[in-house]
């Protein structure tokens, strides 16, 4: 059982990594040969994203990039899935993205699976802040449309 002191320490731990993915984003360029590509905008807010991948004979993303601009939040989503997606396949990537989307609208999954989603953890109190969620899903709702693409376009 988590005590408030827990619960503060978390919340300031999940605070640095947002910041540190926001400061220092991974992955922020765009791939030159790719085989998935997306492009995501927050009307409400301006947030954008670009993203590109690469996917491997064996159908596993083995490199990912993005570009975009927006909110500390926004970013960091970007910065964080950027790191996620490598070595992933499609399959694994469509199960993140449910799961993720679910927390963040208030589902609730088991803690293996939250536990599976990295440091996409240090987003999940951006639910407490309903204005914030979609900043926080627009990466991930731009991989989902990409990928759908991808897999459509076969």
């Amino acid at each position: 059982m988590l005590t408030l002191d827990d619960t503060s320490e978390l919340d300031e731990l999940y605070q640095e990594i947002i910041l540190d993915h926001y400061k220092r984003p991974r992955n922020a360029y765009l791939l030159e040969l790719k085989d998935v590509s997306g492009e995501g905008i927050n009307p409400f807010c301006g947030d954008e994203v670009r993203l590109t991948l690469s996917i491997d004979n064996n159908g596993i993303i083995n490199q990912v990039g993005f570009n975009g601009q927006g909110c500390a939040i926004s970013q960091a989503s970007n910065s964080i899935l950027s790191e996620l997606c490598k070595g992933k396949t499609i399959d694994q990537l469509n199960v993140m993205i449910g799961q993720f989307k679910s927390i963040m609208l208030g589902k609730t999954v088991t803690l293996e699976e939250e536990q599976g989603l990295g440091e996409l953890q240090a987003l999940f109190g951006v639910k407490r802040f309903p204005i914030r969620i979609k900043c926080a899903l627009l990466a991930w709702a731009t991989l989902q449309d990409a990928l759908d693409n991808y897999q459509t376009s076969d």
